[in-house]
């Protein structure tokens, strides 16, 4: 590999020569994860099928049939893009002044009361001066959101362009979850927040990515509608989270005449199995859908784009060589290949001094005629409080300001559908939960004794590849009997599943508790987001990862009906919190499910929509289906079969008074002697 130098950047940036073969995962990384590893191997496999048919495109024309057809996808995977086009309402709340450029604090509208906050940076106009090209710059995931661009702005405005920078969704003066009591946001930061965000807007079939999308065409809106700037000379770069955006941006708005998206553009051939993108970084049903990441820079072909990456960054080189190779015989295929370009910098995460350069260099060439000097100059820097816009450093202090939340709320008003209760059986159907009935393949770890017979520790297959853990309690005696299945939990001063099965088990009761399936290495323990990110990446190669845990409860209920001392008509189960719902799907689809506990389980999807946080929302998420049901018309699937539901929740956890039919725990306070005796009187509820 070519190493780039300061003081000598090459015009053609193209200065990777080869690297290592493609990442999978390790042997120790696949026996720790084998969700993961199985996953993984469905994503590489759609890959292929991708790759079979970009090699057949030989032709513009072929390209040109293949760009409709992605472009088509991509609006369809977002849920599309707002239909809105009023006005920006844009008012400059205060300017910052330097002996050569100014920086003017923005404020406008995305779309009604969804404020951006941005700085533009422009040269201090000389008398008859023209207009100048403009560079919208995308921040990455700091909670800053805007200063973080504000070294390139500035010198670009040096090197006569008007460069915007503005907040992000969740970031500066834009933060969703905002507590004035806090003085911060309730989520931690930025991240969390986007997981939220992207878990509500697929609850309604929309991917969150389509705000951050829409937020930075209507700053190029802005940037066009100034006197200043030449709307035939725009481009964009962007860092990290800000160099999705970038990408994402470049293949959609045919505005744009230069792209630098920096540490992000990477083929899923890496990325899905190492750093997945965040929801805001990522569409839905991605690799499903015959996509990879090159396909947003061949969308805007022969559009100049300069990919940038960094030595030593979780978006690898070789994954930026993989789009850079691909696409580059795009460019081809149109006579462009001197408008396609990879830059690899060296260090970190991030945009170094040379990244930065390449930056001014490309923009130069392609939006001021080369004329211009790419090195980059020493500029005052700003605090955060300097480049703040509104006059509390919160958007939701300005009139009508409204959150992200209200306006996926609006959308789900919009788009909802109510649906019979045939057409929800049959979406279970479609979402693959019910099972063939078969006899699942079970291997014994190991055996132990217990006071009341027999424990197993042991796996059984799911499907192909999905091996599922669970612990058998069989009674001393070999006499048919009823059986119960636990979705295994050790929620935290609740009685555990274990001691659940205990004392199943002394009532004569075969019991199956079991762990659906999950990806540990994926599950960072963040608050409130649950496991997003193995939840994330089931939905990129096509998959429902609560449908598929309610098909797991099924196969564990294949495995307890095919046992000779189990009396196949009397199962029941239980289930808490969140995976109460994924029992409740199974129940639905499976009647051999005789009855159902619920502990503690979110009473409504729909719920979710009616505020900012949530916890464990993307464990519970199908796409789309809050638009036509809810949990109740899960209940009402059920039929006769009955419900014991306790101590319903909202989204935050909480225990939420409904009245009947829910029933409630009393407060045992220092009574610790009765401490069992609820749960002890819920369970002979489920077992008669």
């Amino acid at each position: 590999m070519i190493k780039p130098k300061a003081n000598a950047l090459a015009l053609c940036l193209i200065m990777v020569a080869c690297f290592c073969q493609p990442l999978r995962l390790s042997g120790q990384e696949a026996t720790r994860d084998p969700l993961l590893q199985w996953m993984d191997a469905t994503a590489q496999q759609e890959l292929d099928e991708r790759t079979a048919v970009i090699n057949q495109i030989q032709t513009v024309t072929d390209a040109e049939r293949r760009k409709q057809a992605v472009r088509k996808k991509l609006l369809e995977l977002l849920g599309g893009l707002p239909d809105y086009k009023g006005p920006l309402n844009a008012k400059v709340t205060g300017r910052l002044q330097s002996d050569s450029y100014t920086v003017e604090k923005v404020l406008y509208e995305s779309l009604p009361g969804l404020y951006v906050t941005a700085n533009l940076y422009r040269p201090n106009r000389p008398n008859g001066a023209g207009r100048y090209p403009a560079v919208l710059l995308q921040a990455g995931h700091t909670q800053e959101g805007k200063p973080e661009d504000q070294r390139i702005a500035a010198n670009l405005a040096l090197k006569g362009f008007v460069a915007l920078t503005f907040d992000p969704i969740a970031q500066g003066e834009r933060e969703q979850t905002y507590s004035r009591q806090l003085d911060g946001p309730l989520a931690g930061w930025s991240v969390p927040e986007h997981i939220q965000l992207g878990a509500q807007a697929l609850l309604i079939g929309e991917s969150s990515a389509r705000f951050f999308i829409w937020d930075a065409m209507r700053s190029l809106d802005y940037l066009a509608s100034r006197p200043d700037v030449d709307s035939s000379r725009m481009g964009a770069a962007g860092c990290s989270g800000g160099g999705a955006l970038t990408t994402f941006l470049g293949a959609l708005d045919s505005r744009l005449k230069a792209v630098v998206p920096a540490c992000y553009p990477n083929s899923y051939r890496l990325l899905f199995s190492g750093p997945d993108p965040d929801p805001d970084m990522t569409f839905p049903r991605f690799l499903a859908s015959g996509l990879d990441t090159a396909d947003f820079v061949e969308l805007s072909a022969p559009t100049p784009w300069l990919i940038e990456a960094t030595e030593g960054d979780y978006f690898t080189p070789p994954g930026a060589q993989l789009v850079y190779e691909e696409a580059e015989k795009w460019y081809a295929l149109y006579g462009a290949r001197d408008r396609i370009g990879l830059f690899v910098g060296p260090g970190r995460h991030g945009v170094p001094l040379v990244s930065r350069e390449a930056i001014y260099q490309w923009m130069i060439r392609w939006l001021k005629d080369g004329q211009g000097d790419y090195h980059e100059q020493p500029v005052r820097l700003y605090t955060n409080s300097e480049l703040q816009v509104t006059s509390s450093g919160h958007v939701e202090s300005e009139p009508g300001s409204r959150k992200v939340y209200q306006i996926l709320r609006d959308d789900f008003q919009a788009k909802k559908r109510e649906e019979s209760i045939p057409e929800l059986l049959a979406e279970l159907r479609r979402l693959a939960i019910p099972t063939d009935g078969s006899v699942p393949q079970s291997h014994v770890l190991d055996e132990a004794s217990i006071p009341e017979g027999r424990l197993q520790h042991l796996t059984f297959e799911s499907e192909p590849g999905v091996d599922i853990d669970a612990t058998l309690y069989i009674p001393s005696s070999a006499e048919r009997r009823p059986a119960v299945l636990l979705a295994r939990d050790h929620t935290r001063l609740m009685t555990s599943t274990a001691v659940l099965a205990e004392w199943m088990v002394q009532q004569g009761r075969v019991v199956l508790e079991m762990e659906p399936r999950d990806s540990p290495i994926a599950d960072d323990h963040g608050p409130f987001v649950g496991n997003w990110l193995a939840n994330s990446r089931a939905n990129q190669i096509g998959h429902d990862l609560p449908a598929l845990r309610a098909h797991d409860i099924l196969r564990g209920v294949d495995l307890l009906a095919a046992r000779s001392d189990v009396d196949a008509t009397s199962i029941c189960a239980f289930g808490r919190g969140v995976k109460g719902i994924w029992l409740l799907m199974a129940a639905a689809a499976d009647p051999r499910i005789g009855k159902v506990w619920l502990d503690r389980t979110p009473y409504s999807l729909r719920l979710a929509l009616d505020s900012s946080m949530n916890a464990d929302l993307f464990d519970a998420v199908i796409p789309g289906f809050a638009l036509h049901w809810d949990l109740d018309d899960l209940v009402k699937a059920m039929g006769a079969r009955p419900v014991l539901w306790t101590d319903p929740t909202n989204w935050m956890r909480r225990v939420i008074a409904l009245g009947p039919p829910f029933q409630y725990r009393y407060v045992l306070g220092d009574a610790t002697d009765f401490s069992d005796a609820q749960d002890k009187a819920f369970t002979d509820e489920l077992l008669r």
